[in-house]
């Protein structure tokens, strides 16, 4: 079977050999020590996976992942970094990451954040069915929103997202089942996660007049639809 490749980004040449020799085994692992010599290799090559640092020479990971989140709303994101400050990370996702782990992390935890991406970018745990949002055709196997005139794309745990809301369609949903569900956790970087999500989503849906995300304070969340 061939082995899943993925970018890996890192300016620290001790973490990158560890991290590429503990991972070398189970993928086809790129390693590269500075933003733009990562930024041209995904340019020209094919990856299922993106590692970020974002301390790094040339152009730093929010750089990179800007440019690579422009040019592939689907490809997983996960920035591996020092900087454990709540606004690195709110501002990692807002970028358009899918997750972000703080050093020191166990490799265990690392290969089981890949497992989990690469699973659902591999789509075998989501029907193939398509979902009438509004004027929109969501299909979340490809994370795409179409209408008549319009293709939005939509990252990975956006879709995500949406899907849960549309199967939980009129119904509360509290904070922890989601989190459980899509996030694997309820902490509260999590929590703070799932906002930024949230309101990504209703950026992409701001015209959509018929169509709400109900904030539910100190309980959770309701997604509905006016007819």
């Amino acid at each position: 079977m061939q082995k899943s490749k993925i970018l890996y980004a890192e300016d620290d040449q001790t973490i990158s050999f560890l991290i590429e020799d503990s991972l070398e085994s189970y993928y086809d692992i790129s390693c590269y020590s500075d933003g733009k010599s990562a930024l041209d290799a995904f340019n020209s090559q094919s990856f299922d996976i993106c590692l970020l640092d974002i301390m790094m020479p040339e152009l730093n990971g929010f750089e990179v992942a800007q440019e690579i989140r422009s040019k592939n709303s689907e490809i997983p994101i996960i920035f591996i970094s020092a900087k454990a400050l709540k606004e690195d990370r709110i501002k990692g996702l807002k970028i358009g990451a899918d997750d972000y782990l703080v050093k020191p992390f166990s490799i265990e935890e690392l290969i089981l954040k890949i497992e989990v991406f690469l699973k659902r970018t591999r789509k075998t745990d989501i029907p193939q069915l398509k979902y009438k949002v509004g004027k929109y055709d969501f299909d979340p196997r490809n994370y795409t929103l179409q209408d008549i005139e319009n293709r939005i794309s939509l990252t990975q745990r956006e879709s995500e997202l949406l899907l849960y809301f549309i199967q939980h369609k009129n119904i509360v949903v509290k904070r922890q089942d989601i989190l459980k569900a899509i996030w694997g956790d309820d902490d509260y970087f999590m929590g703070r996660s799932l906002d930024v999500f949230i309101s990504r989503l209703r950026k992409v849906l701001i015209d959509e007049q018929n169509i709400l995300i109900e904030n539910l304070h100190g309980i959770g969340f309701r997604f509905s639809e006016k007819k």
